[in-house]
């Protein structure tokens, strides 16, 4: 039986990825959207024809309260601002929806933590479930990425780098809650998750970082409060290695690459480079775009299944934002070693 699905928010995260990635998914069929405007749910609807609309300025009859009661809709797709988030979660869960929200799982860790707790405390999991959006997870490049990383032995050292740009006028810069943020580390925390999902991913839990030492800096007067973090972790088998992300740099591009006992393993974008015995090797995966759609197809498997994808818990998403909020914190003491908990 096909899951009815509404999506919460209507930004261009959920026009460009949520929209096309809930069409695609077998066991989901989109009921309605939410947006706080009329206005903007009408934007996101544009080309569908079976989506009901819901907003604050649409009337009585039609707010999220409104179309969290209804029978047909077991499940919603959350994409809102990092601030806003949390209250749109706990709602969908009294009301014994399955919650998909988008990363990171909260501001900052406190937040985090007391809303995991406030779950496991007042919602029967086995009925309900909460799932965390990070679509690194369910890039076939880290994935392919990270099967090759168990086949070539242990882990001798990793870096990471994730270099761009972030200029005044584009679209994803061109919202109040991250040209103003009020939260820490601006767009490092908005985009910094991801980049530590995808080495957290790749260094598979035996290798799962320990302690973090980092050096932050604003770089760009109109990315506040810092854009830039330059950091060493240290892992739970002993190695260490390097990560380092910009927002606000003409250094350009991605790259995660480990170094093991048989070779070196990198994952760049849409492609995975294996070099062993002096013999290098790619494969590409052009068609994976984002992971979106293979994230919302998962999520979709889950609840038909009753079984959570392990990936896709909050507790998985606080591993991220606490090694972030670390990092944060170490460069705020100058390059004072944190150790990580979670």
């Amino acid at each position: 039986m096909s899951i009815g699905v509404a999506i919460i928010g209507s930004g261009m995260f959920a026009k460009d990825e949520h929209l096309p990635a809930v069409q695609a998914a077998p066991s989901l069929t989109l009921k309605a959207i939410y947006s706080r405007s009329l206005k903007s749910a009408k934007s996101l609807a544009e080309n569908l024809s079976n989506a009901d609309l819901y907003s604050d300025d649409s009337g009585e009859g039609k707010s999220y309260s409104d179309l969290l009661a209804r029978s047909d809709i077991q499940a919603v797709i959350i994409g809102l601002p990092i601030l806003t988030q949390p209250t749109y979660i706990r709602q969908a869960l009294e009301a014994s929806k399955h919650v998909l929200a988008e990363k990171p799982v909260a501001k900052d860790v406190a937040t985090a933590t007391e809303l995991v707790k406030w779950y496991h405390d007042n919602v029967d999991t086995s009925k309900v479930t909460w799932s965390v959006a990070e679509n690194f997870r369910f890039m076939d490049s880290f994935l392919h990425g990270a099967e090759q990383v168990r086949q070539m032995g242990r882990v001798l050292g990793f870096r990471t780098r994730m270099h761009a740009f972030v200029k005044p006028g584009t679209k994803y810069f061109e919202t109040a809650w991250r040209k103003t943020p009020e939260y820490q580390g601006g767009f490092l925390l908005d985009g910094g998750v991801h980049f530590i999902a995808g080495t957290r991913l790749l260094l598979q839990p035996e290798n799962a970082p320990t302690r973090v030492s980092a050096f932050t800096a604003r770089l760009q007067e109109h990315l506040p409060p810092v854009d830039t973090v330059d950091a060493t972790w240290k892992t739970k088998s002993g190695v260490s290695g390097t990560f380092s992300v910009s927002f606000g740099t003409t250094f350009s591009g991605s790259e995660y690459t480990l170094a093991c006992e048989k070779g070196t393993v990198t994952v760049l974008r849409s492609m995975v480079k294996i070099v062993k015995d002096g013999k290098e090797e790619t494969k590409e995966f052009s068609g994976e775009g984002a992971g979106v759609k293979q994230e919302v197809k998962a999520w979709g498997e889950g609840i038909e299944s009753g079984n959570q994808d392990p990936r896709q818990t909050p507790e998985e998403a606080l591993k991220d934002l606490e090694v972030l909020e670390a990092m944060l914190q170490s460069g705020e003491g100058n390059g004072v070693p944190i150790d990580l908990k979670h």
